[in-house]
């Protein structure tokens, strides 16, 4: 009975059970993606990656049903329907990723929402053994590899440090300073004097690690001097 009923999803013809067995297999390896993103908080979560993953495999199994039934095994082009799904899921893609204040974020999950639609259409090519592999390097790169870039501290980017002082500062090397302790790279500096209040407005451009701690960064640059009155961080690149 087992045998049977293993043969026949992996036979080459699509059958009802084989159809069921597909869909549900595919459900399963992309709540498991989404299952992930949803931990970081993105918006795409378990019941977008399973609805991507399930569609990928029902065009896939469209794209064999149709030359089998229609017209033989033979002839037709299996993969017509199926190569819609990449250009239809760029779409989605484009939609998870967010531009914010010259900011990019999404990248990842968008990335990820077109891998889940390959290992659907995997899942309905049968090919079992390779989505199930391809979904655990995928959580293994998600998941892991984060952890490994988090304690190697792989990964800086650009934002801009923001001190305002009431007071006219003639030197900022003990700034440069703190951060240095931090391997924060100062890429340029913008200052703006204001002597009627006086005040003065530093723009730091900086390439900071994304690991960094910005609540203890933020407590040590305010020891430096006591007429700090604000210090923000900011991704704009606008000055």
């Amino acid at each position: 009975m087992f045998q049977a009923f293993l043969d026949e999803i992996n036979g080459i013809e699509i059958t009802t059970t084989s159809a069921v067995t597909r869909l549900a297999l595919s459900l399963m390896l992309g709540s498991f993606v989404g299952m992930e993103r949803k931990r970081k908080g993105q918006i795409a979560g378990i019941r977008t990656f399973a609805l991507i993953s399930m569609g990928a495999t029902l065009a896939m199994i469209l794209s064999i049903y149709v030359p089998q039934e229609y017209m033989g095994l033979k002839n037709g082009d299996p993969g017509r329907i199926a190569a819609q799904v990449i250009t239809g899921i760029g779409f989605l893609g484009a939609g998870a990723i967010i531009q914010m204040k010259g900011s990019v974020r999404g990248l990842t999950t968008a990335a990820g929402i077109w891998m889940v639609a390959t290992i659907g259409m995997t899942v309905g090519l049968g090919m079992y053994v390779v989505a199930f592999v391809a979904t655990a390097l995928i959580l293994f790169i998600l998941v892991i590899l984060e952890r490994i870039e988090q304690r190697v501290h792989v990964g800086s980017e650009t934002r801009i440090i923001r001190i305002r002082v009431s007071d006219i500062l003639s030197d900022i090397n003990d700034y440069r300073g703190v951060l240095a302790e931090r391997h924060i790279h100062v890429v340029n500096v913008f200052v703006d004097y204001d002597y009627t209040e006086p005040s003065t407005r530093l723009n730091l451009v900086v390439l900071i690690p994304t690991v960094t701690d910005y609540v203890s960064l933020f407590a040590r640059l305010r020891e430096l001097h006591g007429s700090t009155t604000s210090i923000t961080l900011s991704s704009q690149t606008n000055i």
